[in-house]
């Protein structure tokens, strides 16, 4: 038998294991403590409570609030109508888009270097700490990372293969999968300037900016009501403190740590012309940080979350570092140049312990609306009332309104979805006192005394004036960043 005869069907498997390997390596890092001993935290409790809503309540809350989630509303609303409300329908969409992400970053990395390159992208995508707290994350992310990583490979794909006249279904798949990810979070517009830096360094031909101008703006177009609309609602980000020096030291060692990957991967070709890992993944993790960066000078927008995606570009480039350390190895230790990858993967693993399981319990998260709710119903006796303070504490009991079940909710006029709002609103602050003076107990829901501010709104400091001047405290519980105190009236 030929000697040249079993390397086929070898080549295949590694064309396979490329990819499926990271997969199944993302689902498995994703589904670990997927419930986070059964806690949700106040942006997922926002998610979990306009899910729950008709299609015509969340469509009607759009037009008042978060406009720019509408689609993840939405999608999300379709989840919970087939499955049902968990923690599980909650946060699988998001592990399941790390790992389609986690594929791609394989993918590219095993087109532009080798085998070793995408497998160790492929692998380490999930292993990012950033990565890994919106792994497991009832927003919408993980599926914005897992669409750039998938117009990533489309373009270097489109690239590789050059302008032919079969290319334009794969232009068209670009331009829906970069507009899907603007309607989710338009701020991944900013993968657009990457994907252009990566043109520019490849020194791509005038037919193939073309094309990316043309579907690039079709996107951009598709998207650009949603942008304008939202921006009617900015009002909803004022919370985002402005840009700091000691913001900037986060984005500062994710591009040094890039730019040595990048080094340290790059190939023995010099041209500035060859489509390469670094051409790909440095622009991807670089100008969307630097862009979100420029943009908060203008207005502060600076979250991390906003550019995750970013991250696909830092994987890439510690792959392309693994790649070049199994070259480097081959000639000298053949046999130990496969354990490389699978080696350094397994250090990360133990040395990123203490993160991953910090990422997976309640503590990593600033409260947890569910266990504050298990108090409420161990508290409550029939007839009582209860108050939020803020008034946005509400989604404790829109998440578990079983637990809240005979109690008054003495201070809100209109229901969250009947005023198409996701908090409710509120009587003024007369009537509210005026409704508590009629009450013999009282439950106050608020955030833990560690993270509580100060009332501000002159509702909520109706609500605690009343409580101190004609009430007692006579039970006070605190549990992961929430807080129940019973009141009772004096005399």
């Amino acid at each position: 038998m030929p000697s040249d005869i079993p390397h086929i069907p070898e080549s295949r498997r590694r064309r396979v294991l490329v990819w499926l390997v990271p997969l199944v390596w993302t689902l498995g890092l994703g589904l670990w403590g997927l419930s986070r001993q059964d806690s949700v935290w106040r942006d997922e409790a926002a998610t979990w409570q306009v899910a729950g809503r008709s299609a015509g309540e969340i469509w009607a809350m759009l037009a008042n609030v978060d406009a720019v989630h509408g689609l993840y509303y939405l999608l999300m609303h379709g989840l919970f109508e087939v499955f049902g409300a968990s923690t599980t329908t909650l946060r699988l969409p998001s592990v399941l888009a790390v790992s389609a992400a986690a594929t791609c970053v394989a993918l590219i990395g095993r087109r532009l270097a080798g085998f070793w390159a995408g497998l160790g992208g492929g692998l380490t995508l999930g292993l990012l700490p950033a990565v890994q707290f919106y792994l497991q994350e009832g927003r919408p992310y993980a599926l914005v990372a897992a669409g750039a990583g998938l117009s990533t490979l489309l373009l270097v794909s489109l690239l590789e293969r050059g302008p032919g006249r079969r290319a334009w279904p794969r232009w068209a798949a670009y331009g829906i999968a970069v507009m899907v990810c603007a309607l989710l979070n338009w701020l991944s517009l900013l993968v657009l300037p990457a994907h252009a830096a990566t043109l520019g360094w490849v020194r791509a031909g005038r037919r193939i900016w073309l094309r990316w101008a043309a579907y690039g703006s079709g996107a951009v177009a598709g998207a650009l009501p949603l942008i304008l609309f939202s921006r009617r609602q900015s009002e909803q980000v004022s919370w985002i403190p402005p840009l700091t020096w000691t913001m900037l030291i986060g984005p500062g060692i994710l591009l040094a740590v890039g730019g040595l990957g990048a080094w340290a991967g790059r190939s023995g070709r010099a041209e500035r012309k060859a489509l390469s890992v670094a051409a790909v993944g440095l622009p991807l993790l670089a100008v969307p940080q630097l862009g979100l960066i420029g943009l908060s000078l203008v207005q502060p927008l600076f979250q991390d979350r906003y550019v995750l995606f970013s991250m696909v570009g830092l994987a890439l480039l510690i792959g392309a570092a693994l790649g070049a350390a199994v070259r480097a190895c081959a000639p000298r230790l053949p046999r130990a140049a496969g354990l490389v990858v699978p080696g350094v993967v397994g250090v990360s693993v133990l040395a990123l312990l203490p993160v991953e399981l910090n990422k997976r319990a309640p503590a990593s998260r600033i409260d947890d609306v569910l266990a504050v709710a298990g108090e409420v119903a161990g508290l409550k006796r029939d007839g009582d009332a209860v108050l939020f303070v803020p008034a946005a504490r509400r989604d404790t009991a829109l998440v578990s309104p079983g637990a809240f079940a005979g109690l008054a909710d003495v201070a809100l006029a209109v229901s969250p979805a009947g005023s198409a709002t996701l908090k409710g609103e509120e009587e003024d602050p007369a009537r509210i006192r005026a409704a508590l003076l009629g009450q013999r107990r009282v439950l106050l829901v608020t955030d833990a005394e560690k993270v509580a501010k100060p009332p501000s709104a002159d509702r909520d400091k109706a609500k605690t004036a009343v409580l101190r001047e004609h009430f007692a405290v006579v039970a006070d519980r605190q549990l992961r960043g929430r807080r129940v105190t019973v009141y009772e009236r004096r005399g």
